[in-house]
Protein backbone atom coordinates (compact mmCIF):
# COMPACT_ATOMS: atom_id res chain seq x y z
CA UNK A 1 0.00 0.00 0.00
CA UNK A 2 1.46 3.39 -0.98
CA UNK A 3 1.75 6.00 1.76
CA UNK A 4 0.21 8.59 -0.54
CA UNK A 5 -2.05 8.90 -3.56
CA UNK A 6 -1.51 11.05 -6.62
CA UNK A 7 -4.78 12.00 -8.26
CA UNK A 8 -4.35 14.26 -11.28
CA UNK A 9 -6.91 15.99 -13.46
CA UNK A 10 -7.39 14.10 -16.73
CA UNK A 11 -10.40 16.05 -18.03
CA UNK A 12 -12.27 19.29 -17.31
CA UNK A 13 -15.75 19.51 -18.83
CA UNK A 14 -17.77 22.70 -19.08
CA UNK A 15 -21.24 21.19 -18.75
CA UNK A 16 -22.97 24.33 -20.08
CA UNK A 17 -26.01 23.79 -17.88
CA UNK A 18 -25.70 26.56 -15.32
CA UNK A 19 -24.46 25.34 -11.95
CA UNK A 20 -23.75 21.61 -11.77
CA UNK A 21 -25.73 20.29 -8.80
CA UNK A 22 -24.58 16.65 -8.85
CA UNK A 23 -22.27 14.29 -10.75
CA UNK A 24 -22.77 10.52 -10.85
CA UNK A 25 -21.31 7.42 -12.55
CA UNK A 26 -23.44 4.68 -14.04
CA UNK A 27 -23.13 1.15 -12.65
CA UNK A 28 -19.90 0.20 -14.46
CA UNK A 29 -18.40 3.68 -14.82
CA UNK A 30 -18.57 3.68 -18.63
CA UNK A 31 -20.49 6.96 -18.60
CA UNK A 32 -21.40 9.67 -16.14
CA UNK A 33 -24.22 12.12 -15.53
CA UNK A 34 -24.33 15.78 -14.57
CA UNK A 35 -27.41 17.37 -13.01
CA UNK A 36 -27.87 21.07 -13.64
CA UNK A 37 -29.61 24.19 -12.47
CA UNK A 38 -30.83 24.42 -16.09
CA UNK A 39 -33.37 21.64 -15.22
CA UNK A 40 -31.55 19.03 -17.34
CA UNK A 41 -29.48 15.88 -16.96
CA UNK A 42 -26.55 15.37 -19.32
CA UNK A 43 -24.93 12.05 -20.18
CA UNK A 44 -21.15 12.09 -20.81
CA UNK A 45 -18.24 9.91 -21.79
CA UNK A 46 -15.87 10.86 -18.94
CA UNK A 47 -12.75 9.71 -20.82
CA UNK A 48 -13.30 11.85 -23.91
CA UNK A 49 -15.55 14.53 -22.46
CA UNK A 50 -18.07 13.85 -25.23
CA UNK A 51 -21.70 14.79 -24.56
CA UNK A 52 -23.82 11.74 -25.39
CA UNK A 53 -27.37 12.89 -24.64
CA UNK A 54 -29.40 15.57 -22.86
CA UNK A 55 -32.54 14.79 -20.85
CA UNK A 56 -34.99 17.65 -20.42
CA UNK A 57 -38.35 17.45 -18.66
CA UNK A 58 -38.03 18.81 -15.13
CA UNK A 59 -39.49 22.20 -14.24
CA UNK A 60 -36.77 23.15 -11.74
CA UNK A 61 -33.17 22.34 -10.82
CA UNK A 62 -32.13 18.69 -10.98
CA UNK A 63 -30.59 17.68 -7.65
CA UNK A 64 -29.66 14.02 -8.13
CA UNK A 65 -29.71 11.10 -10.57
CA UNK A 66 -28.93 7.38 -10.61
CA UNK A 67 -28.47 4.79 -13.36
CA UNK A 68 -30.17 1.40 -13.33
CA UNK A 69 -28.27 -1.87 -12.90
CA UNK A 70 -28.33 -2.54 -16.66
CA UNK A 71 -27.65 1.12 -17.61
CA UNK A 72 -30.91 1.23 -19.61
CA UNK A 73 -32.70 3.72 -17.36
CA UNK A 74 -32.02 6.80 -15.26
CA UNK A 75 -34.03 8.10 -12.34
CA UNK A 76 -33.69 11.78 -11.46
CA UNK A 77 -34.80 14.07 -8.62
CA UNK A 78 -35.69 17.74 -8.84
CA UNK A 79 -36.75 20.74 -6.81
CA UNK A 80 -39.97 20.64 -8.88
CA UNK A 81 -41.10 17.94 -6.36
CA UNK A 82 -40.98 15.16 -8.95
CA UNK A 83 -38.95 12.08 -9.86
CA UNK A 84 -38.58 11.17 -13.53
CA UNK A 85 -37.80 7.67 -14.81
CA UNK A 86 -35.94 8.00 -18.15
CA UNK A 87 -35.19 5.69 -21.04
CA UNK A 88 -31.45 6.19 -21.60
CA UNK A 89 -31.38 5.41 -25.32
CA UNK A 90 -34.41 7.46 -26.41
CA UNK A 91 -33.97 10.27 -23.89
CA UNK A 92 -37.69 10.34 -23.14
CA UNK A 93 -39.45 10.19 -19.74
CA UNK A 94 -41.06 6.80 -19.14
CA UNK A 95 -42.79 7.90 -15.95
CA UNK A 96 -43.13 11.06 -13.89
CA UNK A 97 -43.75 10.49 -10.17
CA UNK A 98 -45.20 13.14 -7.87
CA UNK A 99 -46.06 12.73 -4.19
CA UNK A 100 -43.41 14.74 -2.36
CA UNK A 101 -44.71 17.95 -0.79
CA UNK A 102 -41.37 19.70 -1.33
CA UNK A 103 -38.34 19.57 -3.57
CA UNK A 104 -36.73 16.14 -3.97
CA UNK A 105 -33.09 16.14 -2.83
CA UNK A 106 -31.88 12.60 -3.50
CA UNK A 107 -32.76 9.40 -5.34
CA UNK A 108 -31.38 5.90 -5.85
CA UNK A 109 -32.32 2.44 -7.16
CA UNK A 110 -32.45 -0.77 -5.19
CA UNK A 111 -30.14 -3.62 -6.27
CA UNK A 112 -32.24 -4.94 -9.17
CA UNK A 113 -33.52 -1.46 -10.10
CA UNK A 114 -37.15 -2.50 -9.55
CA UNK A 115 -37.67 0.13 -6.84
CA UNK A 116 -36.64 3.79 -6.81
CA UNK A 117 -36.12 5.45 -3.42
CA UNK A 118 -36.35 9.22 -3.03
CA UNK A 119 -35.83 11.69 -0.19
CA UNK A 120 -37.13 15.22 -0.01
CA UNK A 121 -37.32 18.57 1.70
CA UNK A 122 -40.66 17.39 3.08
CA UNK A 123 -38.66 15.08 5.43
CA UNK A 124 -40.11 12.01 3.67
CA UNK A 125 -38.52 8.91 2.13
CA UNK A 126 -40.63 7.31 -0.60
CA UNK A 127 -40.33 3.98 -2.41
CA UNK A 128 -41.67 3.65 -5.96
CA UNK A 129 -42.37 0.44 -7.89
CA UNK A 130 -41.20 1.55 -11.31
CA UNK A 131 -41.91 -1.80 -13.00
CA UNK A 132 -45.62 -0.98 -12.94
CA UNK A 133 -47.67 2.01 -14.03
CA UNK A 134 -48.50 2.80 -10.43
CA UNK A 135 -47.93 6.54 -9.86
CA UNK A 136 -48.16 6.66 -6.06
CA UNK A 137 -45.39 5.36 -3.77
CA UNK A 138 -45.61 1.83 -2.39
CA UNK A 139 -44.15 3.00 0.91
CA UNK A 140 -43.72 6.36 2.65
CA UNK A 141 -41.53 6.91 5.70
CA UNK A 142 -41.87 10.20 7.54
CA UNK A 143 -39.87 9.69 10.72
CA UNK A 144 -37.26 12.37 9.92
CA UNK A 145 -37.60 15.85 11.41
CA UNK A 146 -35.68 17.67 8.68
CA UNK A 147 -34.70 17.45 5.02
CA UNK A 148 -33.56 14.05 3.69
CA UNK A 149 -30.13 14.62 2.11
CA UNK A 150 -29.12 11.12 0.97
CA UNK A 151 -30.66 7.68 0.43
CA UNK A 152 -28.98 4.37 -0.38
CA UNK A 153 -29.75 0.67 -0.13
CA UNK A 154 -28.24 -2.74 0.26
CA UNK A 155 -29.91 -6.14 -0.02
CA UNK A 156 -31.91 -5.80 3.20
CA UNK A 157 -32.00 -2.14 4.21
CA UNK A 158 -32.73 1.40 3.10
CA UNK A 159 -30.55 4.07 4.70
CA UNK A 160 -31.62 7.71 4.84
CA UNK A 161 -29.54 10.64 6.13
CA UNK A 162 -31.15 13.83 7.35
CA UNK A 163 -30.27 17.32 8.48
CA UNK A 164 -31.76 16.36 11.85
CA UNK A 165 -28.48 14.53 12.54
CA UNK A 166 -29.74 10.97 12.16
CA UNK A 167 -29.12 8.03 9.84
CA UNK A 168 -32.26 5.89 9.74
CA UNK A 169 -32.17 2.21 8.80
CA UNK A 170 -35.36 0.73 7.37
CA UNK A 171 -35.11 -3.06 7.45
CA UNK A 172 -37.06 -4.28 4.41
CA UNK A 173 -37.34 -7.88 5.68
CA UNK A 174 -39.08 -7.17 9.00
CA UNK A 175 -40.28 -3.61 8.56
CA UNK A 176 -38.25 -2.30 11.50
CA UNK A 177 -36.73 1.16 11.88
CA UNK A 178 -33.54 1.92 13.76
CA UNK A 179 -31.86 5.31 14.10
CA UNK A 180 -28.19 6.24 14.49
CA UNK A 181 -27.94 9.67 16.13
CA UNK A 182 -24.89 11.56 14.91
CA UNK A 183 -25.79 14.87 16.54
CA UNK A 184 -24.68 16.96 13.54
CA UNK A 185 -26.60 17.74 10.33
CA UNK A 186 -25.73 15.06 7.75
CA UNK A 187 -25.31 16.19 4.15
CA UNK A 188 -24.37 12.93 2.43
CA UNK A 189 -24.05 9.19 2.90
CA UNK A 190 -21.86 6.54 1.25
CA UNK A 191 -21.44 2.81 1.80
CA UNK A 192 -18.40 0.54 1.54
CA UNK A 193 -18.52 -2.09 -1.21
CA UNK A 194 -18.61 -4.86 1.39
CA UNK A 195 -21.71 -3.17 2.91
CA UNK A 196 -20.17 -3.25 6.40
CA UNK A 197 -19.75 0.50 6.93
CA UNK A 198 -21.51 3.78 6.26
CA UNK A 199 -19.73 7.10 5.76
CA UNK A 200 -21.66 10.19 6.86
CA UNK A 201 -20.58 13.65 5.72
CA UNK A 202 -21.55 16.26 8.32
CA UNK A 203 -21.85 20.03 8.30
CA UNK A 204 -19.32 20.40 11.14
CA UNK A 205 -16.49 19.61 8.67
CA UNK A 206 -16.13 16.00 9.77
CA UNK A 207 -16.78 12.62 8.16
CA UNK A 208 -17.92 9.80 10.41
CA UNK A 209 -17.55 6.10 9.64
CA UNK A 210 -20.33 3.98 11.16
CA UNK A 211 -20.85 0.26 11.54
CA UNK A 212 -23.81 -0.69 9.35
CA UNK A 213 -25.31 -3.10 11.85
CA UNK A 214 -24.68 -1.53 15.25
CA UNK A 215 -24.47 2.11 14.18
CA UNK A 216 -21.33 2.46 16.30
CA UNK A 217 -18.80 5.15 15.44
CA UNK A 218 -15.66 3.57 13.96
CA UNK A 219 -13.61 6.60 12.91
CA UNK A 220 -13.66 10.33 12.13
CA UNK A 221 -11.96 12.21 9.31
CA UNK A 222 -11.13 15.92 9.35
CA UNK A 223 -9.20 18.42 7.24
CA UNK A 224 -11.73 19.67 4.71
CA UNK A 225 -14.07 22.66 5.15
CA UNK A 226 -17.84 22.16 4.96
CA UNK A 227 -19.02 25.52 6.35
CA UNK A 228 -22.69 24.53 6.27
CA UNK A 229 -22.61 23.57 2.58
CA UNK A 230 -24.02 20.25 1.38
CA UNK A 231 -20.63 18.63 0.79
CA UNK A 232 -20.63 15.07 -0.57
CA UNK A 233 -18.26 12.25 0.31
CA UNK A 234 -17.40 8.87 -1.18
CA UNK A 235 -15.50 5.63 -0.71
CA UNK A 236 -13.10 4.47 -3.42
CA UNK A 237 -13.67 1.10 -5.06
CA UNK A 238 -10.92 -0.60 -3.03
CA UNK A 239 -12.68 0.28 0.27
CA UNK A 240 -9.31 1.61 1.47
CA UNK A 241 -9.67 5.33 0.85
CA UNK A 242 -12.37 7.94 1.33
CA UNK A 243 -12.83 11.32 -0.29
CA UNK A 244 -14.78 14.50 0.37
CA UNK A 245 -15.20 17.86 -1.30
CA UNK A 246 -14.55 21.18 0.40
CA UNK A 247 -15.75 24.77 0.16
CA UNK A 248 -12.29 26.14 -0.70
CA UNK A 249 -11.88 24.78 -4.23
CA UNK A 250 -10.29 21.50 -3.19
CA UNK A 251 -10.98 17.92 -2.09
CA UNK A 252 -9.35 15.57 0.40
CA UNK A 253 -8.47 11.88 0.32
CA UNK A 254 -7.96 9.92 3.55
CA UNK A 255 -6.73 6.45 4.43
CA UNK A 256 -9.89 4.73 5.70
CA UNK A 257 -8.20 2.74 8.46
CA UNK A 258 -5.66 5.29 9.69
CA UNK A 259 -7.83 8.40 9.11
CA UNK A 260 -4.79 10.26 7.76
CA UNK A 261 -5.02 12.77 4.90
CA UNK A 262 -3.21 11.20 1.93
CA UNK A 263 -3.79 13.97 -0.59
CA UNK A 264 -5.29 17.40 -0.85
CA UNK A 265 -6.57 17.66 -4.41
CA UNK A 266 -6.51 21.22 -5.68
CA UNK A 267 -9.45 21.57 -8.05
CA UNK A 268 -9.19 25.30 -8.67
CA UNK A 269 -7.09 28.26 -7.52
CA UNK A 270 -10.15 30.47 -7.97
CA UNK A 271 -12.07 28.92 -5.07
CA UNK A 272 -15.61 27.69 -5.48
CA UNK A 273 -17.31 24.97 -3.48
CA UNK A 274 -16.47 21.41 -4.55
CA UNK A 275 -19.80 20.06 -3.35
CA UNK A 276 -20.63 16.97 -5.42
CA UNK A 277 -18.43 14.00 -6.28
CA UNK A 278 -18.59 10.41 -7.45
CA UNK A 279 -16.17 7.49 -7.09
CA UNK A 280 -15.65 5.17 -10.04
CA UNK A 281 -17.11 1.70 -9.31
CA UNK A 282 -13.98 -0.12 -10.48
CA UNK A 283 -11.01 2.24 -10.92
CA UNK A 284 -9.09 4.85 -8.94
CA UNK A 285 -11.03 7.63 -10.62
CA UNK A 286 -13.11 10.51 -9.26
CA UNK A 287 -15.64 13.02 -10.55
CA UNK A 288 -15.98 16.45 -8.96
CA UNK A 289 -18.46 19.27 -9.53
CA UNK A 290 -17.53 22.91 -9.04
CA UNK A 291 -19.68 25.77 -10.35
CA UNK A 292 -20.45 24.96 -14.01
CA UNK A 293 -17.66 22.43 -14.51
CA UNK A 294 -17.16 18.69 -14.00
CA UNK A 295 -13.64 17.37 -13.36
CA UNK A 296 -12.29 13.86 -13.91
CA UNK A 297 -9.33 12.89 -11.71
CA UNK A 298 -7.39 9.62 -11.85
CA UNK A 299 -4.16 8.24 -10.39
CA UNK A 300 -0.93 7.71 -12.28
CA UNK A 301 -0.73 4.26 -10.68
CA UNK A 302 -4.00 3.22 -12.30
CA UNK A 303 -2.92 4.54 -15.70
CA UNK A 304 0.26 2.44 -15.49
CA UNK A 305 -1.76 -0.65 -14.50
CA UNK A 306 -4.05 -0.21 -17.49
CA UNK A 307 -1.09 0.13 -19.86
CA UNK A 308 0.38 -3.10 -18.50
Amino acid sequence: MPAFLDFNCSKTIDCKQGAVRAVRYNVDGSYCMSCGSDKKIKLWNPASGLLLKTYGGHADEVTDAAGSCDSSYIVSASLDKSIIYWDVSTGTPVRRLRSHAGGVRCVCFNEDSSIAISGGRDNAVMCWDIRTRRLDPVQVMKEARDCITAVLTNEHKIFAASLDGCVRHYDIRVGELTCDKIGQPITYLAQTRDEQCLLAGCQDSALRLLDCESGGLLSEYKGHQADDYHIECGILSNDAHIVAGSCAGDAYVWDLLEAKVLQRIRISDNGGVVHSLATHPKRQELLFARRRDMYVFSTDVQIEEEQL
